[in-house]
């Protein structure tokens, strides 16, 4: 298929910027506007300078508060309330969506989740039910669950209305830099890269990074459709998903320039240094794009306007500062 045919069906079926306009416009008194600061390249080793996105400091330490507004907030909550699964940071997310709006919320966790994210989201109301090892097992878990209650499914990347949510992130980022060429995101369900991408559309090049040991895009796009894949390694409780979703993969087929691929060395590495340069504290997942910039994964064109997306700082600061 042609590029053109193929924007045209994303545009018709899929996230749009229209879409991620309505999400900014409901979200605007529940999510916060996180800033962009600028960094010397210098600072980072780099021979030029990046703009970082801090969606860390959002509520509930990652951008999947926006995504967990906008699907509460454009639907039709039942009695029994909602109801998810997540290596973490998207169960905390519609943990505290939930408890902001006054409904009951069900998280189901996989034994991977860290003690971090799993008290974080007991600390918002919501009940934590262990699903499983592994990401797909507390979705499975979560669905039979689901089955019996009746209860509102948010699934943590493929909706339309979390993908909106997220591509708020893109908005943001482009009126805040609109000049950006190139923006890097961590992906691992995808669905903030998918919102991001949605939102540019093309406009800028949108770099997918995901950890060597979670390559689920970037095998993907290679085979031409979402596979299962083995995940492991120090990212994986955040971008560990073994599948891409199906709503964001023909938007990263058209609008994702580049899949590139990084070692856990180097995600520890772009941790210590947001500490050690910024003062911030990144998970392994929320530094993982940075990392791609920082090993020389990925190498910009000459001239490029480069931002990268901190997404999320759900994790012991004492592992990062040492």
């Amino acid at each position: 298929m042609s590029a053109g045919p193929m924007r045209a069906s994303v545009r018709r079926t899929m996230v749009t910027r229209s879409d991620i306009e309505a999400a900014a416009a409901r979200l605007a008194a529940f999510v916060r506007h996180t800033p962009v600061i600028d960094v010397d390249g210098a600072s980072l080793s780099l021979n030029y300078p990046i703009k970082l996105k801090l969606e860390l400091l959002q509520h509930t330490g990652s951008f999947k508060a926006r995504g967990a507004f906008n699907r509460l907030l454009n639907a039709t909550i039942p009695n029994t309330g909602v109801i998810t699964a997540s290596g973490g940071n998207h169960g905390a997310a519609v943990a505290y969506a939930a408890q902001a709006l006054g409904v009951n919320a069900e998280i189901f966790v996989p034994g991977a989740t860290p003690e971090t994210k799993v008290s974080r989201i007991r600390s918002y109301g919501a009940q934590v039910i262990l699903g499983g090892a592994a990401y797909a097992d507390a979705l499975a878990a979560s669905r039979v669950r689901q089955a019996e209650t009746g209860a509102l499914e948010v699934h943590a990347y493929d909706h339309a209305d979390v993908l909106a949510g997220q591509g708020t992130v893109g908005r943001e980022f482009e009126k805040a830099v609109p000049e950006l060429s190139h923006v890097l995101v961590a992906t691992g369900g995808g669905g903030l890269i998918g919102g991001i991408a949605a939102w540019y559309a093309g406009s800028a090049a949108v770099v997918s990074v995901e950890p060597e040991n979670c390559p689920t895009l970037a095998t993907a796009l290679r085979v031409g459709h979402p596979v299962d894949c083995a995940v492991s390694g120090l990212a994986a409780d955040s971008l560990g998903a073994r599948q891409v979703g199906a709503l964001m993969f023909p938007i990263a087929q058209v609008f994702v320039s580049q899949a590139v691929l990084v070692t856990d060395d180097a995600i520890a590495a772009a941790q210590r240094l947001l500490w050690d340069k910024l003062r911030l504290i990144a998970e392994p997942g929320g530094a993982t794009a940075l990392a791609a910039v920082l090993s020389g994964r990925f190498v910009p064109p000459d001239g490029a306007k480069v931002g990268v997306v901190v997404c999320g700082g759900n994790t012991d600061p004492g592992k990062v500062a040492t």
